[in-house]
């Protein structure tokens, strides 16, 4: 079991992985990833701010379930407002990226919300990260726990450091590609983009009601 991993290999060992497991979720397309695809095509380092509103949720979370208050991420209430209110967000997300999909290309034309909302919004509005946190997350918590709260302190900062880069990476590939792309390609990406925000927004309150 995770929970009991902690007594059983180093502080170093338990934190390379966190890295493997951290990756796994992260690397998994979702409303965070989709976002930092749009907003890198402006800047660079959208996904370092959009890891940040990430963090602005994950990093609270966290510290709730280090405290032991892991059961308020568990009802299903909570999970079904989450879904619900979240997909709302989502398909409003989606509704303005789809409609600057034409716009984009045009000097001073931006996707209308910043990179750090996004990054909180996607993030808070997506029940399969609070279940994560509520399961995987909670045991490698309860984990690093055993290394007293240094080692919890450790734990958050690399797994948020593992969202941080990745979120980096894909906002600066983005950026420096974007050159090659048609008119098209833009007008195709942002439109699909925007597209996959409602999507995930439907599914999100669709099983809010399941």
């Amino acid at each position: 079991m995770l929970d009991s991993i902690g007594q059983s290999i180093s502080l170093p060992g338990l934190l390379f992985l966190t890295v493997i497991i951290s990756l796994s979720g992260i690397l998994m397309p979702g409303p965070v990833f989709t976002v930092t695809v749009a907003k890198g095509h402006q800047n660079k380092y959208a996904g370092a701010f959009i890891a940040m509103g990430h963090g602005l949720v994950e990093l609270p979370l966290m510290a709730l379930i280090y405290l032991g208050f892991v059961q308020f991420i568990t009802g299903a209430g909570f999970r079904r407002g989450i879904a619900f209110f979240g997909g709302a967000a989502l398909l409003y997300l989606g509704y303005m990226l789809y409609g600057t999909r034409k716009r984009v290309l045009e000097k001073g034309q931006e996707v209308s919300y910043g990179a750090f909302a996004a990054g909180a919004i996607t993030t808070w509005a997506n029940p399969y990260f609070f279940i994560w946190w509520a399961t995987i997350g909670a045991a490698l918590i309860m984990s690093a726990s055993f290394y007293g709260f240094i080692g919890f302190l450790l734990f958050a900062f690399v797994h948020w450091m593992c969202d941080f880069i990745w979120g980096l990476v894909v906002s600066w590939t983005v950026f420096k590609s974007k050159k090659f792309w048609t008119p098209r390609i833009h007008e195709i990406v942002f439109g699909g983009c925007g597209l996959l925000l409602t999507v995930f927004g439907g599914w999100f309150i669709y099983y809010s009601f399941a």
